[in-house]
């Protein structure tokens, strides 16, 4: 029984060859991210003579239109398996991409950011967010953490190769390209490498055998115990209190760090800090966002996830008291260190909660409603500093009144209590 257990434990688990496939996924989501995009919005004002509000403006709207469109996406992963949406999603994202490098007028600028926030942004961020957590439960965290450093990757690579590639050929081409990688590169990999459950391949979550959990007879041998998962329908999560406090611990950071990060400029301005002082603080949280993002895995998987979701508000709260009271280097500094611990908190928090609290079964549209919100809340947060800033001609009051936006987020973290399915089942009897 030894001998049996040594050798399982010493084989290879295909599990990680789904982090690796879901790690280039959301890596080579790229193409629809705004870091992505923002390289390409001088070259359309340069090209066409579009003013820089209107391509905001299109860009919001194909954005939040997508956002919507996720709920129902969503649904659609669960129902065809991640396999085979994530080979659609790729030959649709890459058409996406070809079609953004014939744009020639407004219209078509407007239908090519919504396929690339759509296909891209969207639903390639999403579908490795639903496959690792089907692969892994009591290594979940940890899974989501490796799975995360695509998102990095992709992040600090994007630009300079989008900057590279614009540089020596042009933005047409630059399109071309990634449409050519995502449709003979990712597609390839993802229709012959992904599938959708380790019991598809005879196997458990964690790399345990069926026989492992079922047929232990040598009690001296302390083998994994694989906790039972309750899958919830959305129709039965939407039922429970912690699925809508969720929600709005889901849409509150998305809110607060696109309108910091729109206004960081503004406001450090405001404060005699320069631009050049900005750039270094969104770099300094991006730097102190990966490790803690990576730990953050491995914390959830000893540690209740409300709990830590609890304390992404609490650092909330303090970056957002620290933004008040930059106005030198150094205090900006810290408050760059401060912002990067809570975005790589919650990168992981936010994305594991859902199959942690619902199950495997139907993550897909539970968490399609999770993104749906999260987009909604990044489409609308620059809009209250705006209007504070018009207002009161000073950023003072109004970030003080957004630090009650983490205060209701901490308070919904320590009351989104994992549900009962049993108790949810008495409540219908």
């Amino acid at each position: 029984m030894r001998k049996l257990i040594k050798e399982k434990q010493a084989s290879f688990y295909y599990g990680w060859v789904i982090v690796f496939i879901s790690a280039l996924g959301v890596f080579l989501s790229g193409p629809g991210q705004t870091y992505s995009n923002s390289v390409f919005i001088d070259q359309y004002i340069k090209d066409f003579g579009w003013s820089r509000s209107q391509i905001s403006s299109i860009y919001s709207v194909a954005t939040l239109c997508a956002g919507l469109l996720m709920i129902f996406m969503g649904r659609i992963v669960d129902k065809f398996g991640q396999r085979k949406m994530m080979v659609i999603v790729g030959i649709i994202f890459s058409l996406a991409c070809l079609f953004n490098s014939f744009v020639t007028n407004i219209w078509m600028i407007t239908i090519g950011f919504f396929l690339i926030r759509l296909f891209g942004q969207g639903s390639m961020t999403l579908l490795p967010n639903t496959l690792v957590p089907q692969w892994f439960v009591l290594k979940r965290g940890r899974a989501m953490s490796f799975m995360a450093i695509g998102s990095f990757v992709s992040a600090a690579l994007f630009p300079i190769i989008n900057t590279w590639m614009i540089d020596m050929w042009s933005w047409q081409v630059t399109w071309k390209v990634w449409g050519t990688v995502l449709l003979l590169f990712f597609v390839p990999i993802a229709f012959f490498g992904v599938r959708n459950r380790p019991e598809d391949m005879g196997l458990l979550p964690d790399g345990l055998e069926k026989s492992d959990v079922h047929t232990q007879t040598d009690i001296s041998v302390k083998l994994p115990v694989l906790p039972e998962e309750e899958d919830w329908t959305l129709k039965q999560a939407m039922r429970t209190k912690a699925f809508w406090l969720l929600l709005i611990c889901v849409g509150i950071p998305a809110m607060v760090n696109t309108g910091v990060t729109f206004h960081l400029l503004s406001i450090f301005g405001q404060n005699h800090l320069s631009p050049h002082i900005a750039a270094t603080v969104l770099s300094l949280m991006a730097v102190f966002g990966f490790p803690v993002s990576f730990a953050s895995g491995f914390i959830l998987e000893k540690v209740k996830t409300n709990l830590l979701l609890g304390l992404v508000f609490i650092i909330e709260i303090v970056f957002l008291l620290l933004l008040l009271v930059t106005k030198g280097i150094t205090i900006a500094i810290v408050f760059g260190i401060v912002w990067g611990i809570a975005n790589g908190l919650e990168r992981i928090t936010l994305n594991i909660v859902w199959s942690n609290y619902f199950g495997r079964r139907y993550i897909g549209s539970i968490n399609g409603i999770a993104m749906a919100v999260m987009v909604i809340g990044s489409a609308l947060g620059p809009l209250p500093l705006g209007v504070g800033f018009d207002l009161f001609h000073s950023y003072t009051m109004i970030l003080l009144l957004l630090t009650i936006f983490p205060i209701m987020g901490l308070i919904c973290a320590i009351f989104a209590k994992k549900p009962l399915k049993q108790n949810y089942i008495m409540n219908e009897v």
